[in-house]
């Protein structure tokens, strides 16, 4: 008699989820251990190099950097741990023996689904409280060409701004409100687009009016392109007439803010009349891209179905494996394009859920078939 719940039996369900979290994991961790060496490798030269670093501070950069390693790659391991496990047991002929009981392959499948709706909402959790902080320190660090950066709040880095014809680099941005300061500015003084003056300044501190009466600027350093004389002074009054909210508004990074902050940050940019269509793409693909984990057991489960016996156990993996592939390389591609502005931002980060939940649908109805 076939069974019609949308579970299968409760032995049946925890021994799959089991093998499908052991293996996800397995994989994960692996993972992470392989590329945080080979990301750790290639950075610890540049870590080094800054005055004052040392072992310390490589370990803080591998503190920094395996939350975003894990949030990355936690869908492509899913995938793989997906695929190994149903490729074990349809090795062992276990899924022959479920469908002989009248079990069906969505049936098999679900208590996987469920498994990684878990994982999805678990991983959509950490990128808001863990990713987004490291991502923010990490970026404004090596920025700074990992020399030593105040931990503060509303941090960001390396930004830039057009003023009139002069270009404005600020290479860290802290603080918030009244308090919004910068630090180690560059001032490229211009004339239709003649370089004349070069103005390094440690830091910059807003007066009364919100920048309005210009910008109180500490150890300034100038370079006159057109004397070739180098000057310096203690304090100066510049940047008159610029708003911190062009700084803050002039880089609006969706892997550095949370959901709820990068929301009020378009809010902010439509006041200001700017583009908003990277900063929407990023919003909406903070909900699509945990979700895509919950799209990976269903992309593999082709690798369950077929017969062992046919010598076709390492072809469907494969196939499995090829369609998780191609899922990250058009969710990247369709990225980027609702990044410029070619696709909405909502298809921007939804399409390739959606295609790719069609796609492994029909492979799994064929493979029941």
């Amino acid at each position: 008699m076939i069974n019609f719940n949308f579970m299968p039996s409760g032995p049946i369900a925890r021994y799959t989820v089991r093998l499908f979290v052991t293996r996800t994991l397995a994989v994960l961790v692996s993972l992470v251990m392989i590329l945080m060496t080979l990301d750790l490798l290639g950075e610890s030269g540049r870590i080094l190099a800054a005055p004052g670093n040392g072992q310390a501070q490589l370990l803080h950069y591998v503190v920094l950097r395996v939350p975003m390693l894990v949030a990355r790659f936690l869908p492509f391991s899913a995938l793989l741990g997906t695929l190994i496990a149903f490729a074990g047991l349809n090795q062992h002929s276990e899924v022959i023996a479920m469908k002989a009981a009248g079990i069906s392959a969505h049936q098999i499948l679900a208590p996987l689904i469920f498994a990684s709706i878990v994982m999805a909402g678990v991983n959509f959790v950490f990128n808001e409280t863990v990713v987004v902080n490291s991502t923010r320190a990490v970026n404004a660090w090596s920025d700074a060409d990992y020399r030593t950066v105040p931990p503060e709040s509303g941090l960001l880095s390396n930004v830039w701004i057009l003023d009139g014809d002069d270009l404005v680099r600020a290479r860290h941005v802290g603080g918030a409100g009244s308090r919004l300061h910068l630090e180690r500015v560059t001032i490229y003084e211009r004339d239709k687009g003649v370089l004349q003056r070069v103005i390094d300044v440690a830091r910059a501190d807003q007066l009364p009016g919100g920048g309005e009466q210009g910008w109180a600027l500490s150890n300034l350093t100038t370079y006159d392109s057109a004397m070739g004389v180098v000057s310096r002074s203690d304090r100066a009054i510049g940047l008159r007439g610029i708003s911190p909210l062009r700084f803050t508004l002039a880089k609006v990074e969706p892997t550095e803010q949370d959901f709820w902050q990068l929301r009020r940050s378009i809010a902010a940019l439509e006041a200001a009349g700017r583009q908003t269509d990277e900063a929407r793409s990023g919003l909406w693909h903070k909900l699509a891209a945990p979700v895509s984990t919950i799209l990976m057991p269903l992309l593999a489960a082709i690798a369950a179905f077929g017969l062992a016996r046919s010598g076709q156990v390492l072809l469907r993996a494969t196939v499995g494996m090829a369609l998780g592939f191609t899922y990250f390389v058009v969710d990247n591609f369709s990225l980027s394009m609702g990044n410029v502005g070619i696709y909405p931002p909502f298809l921007a980060a939804w399409a390739p859920v959606l295609l790719f939940f069609l796609i492994g649908e029909t492979v799994l109805i064929r493979s029941e078939e």
